[in-house]
């Protein structure tokens, strides 16, 4: 079994920061793609960073230049720094991995969610 956990949400207030952490744990043999997407009360899952296993990153064009996604390959461990943050931001963040058990299964695995509110 694999887990993710996120940790590091909460409230601030507009022009904030805060940094998300998601830890992988179990049965993992290595971890492929590691990102982030936020989901508004209301609305669709949307893509938020996705960074390889190279470091290699990839945003949304709504976060670019505020936000910024890091991994510790050794901790299994993907980062999501975000600053300046607007009340538009609101949302559930969830993390995600593409993962390769150590029975060599492939598969995608999904965080619980972590919640950011942003005040005005």
């Amino acid at each position: 079994q694999v887990q993710l956990v996120e940790s590091g949400g909460g409230l601030v207030q507009a022009g904030g920061s805060l940094r998300l952490s998601c830890a992988a744990s179990g049965s993992i043999l290595r971890i492929n793609n590691m990102g982030w997407y936020r989901q508004a009360p209301g609305k669709q899952r949307d893509f938020v960073a996705r960074i390889n296993e190279g470091g290699g990153t990839t945003y949304a064009d709504s976060v670019k230049g505020r936000f910024s996604i890091s991994r510790d390959n050794a901790k299994n461990t993907v980062f999501l720094e975000i600053n300046s943050l607007k009340p538009e931001d609101t949302a559930v963040y969830f993390c995600t991995a593409d993962i390769v058990s150590v029975s060599r299964a492939r598969f995608n695995s999904w965080g619980q969610g972590t919640q950011v509110t942003v005040s005005s």
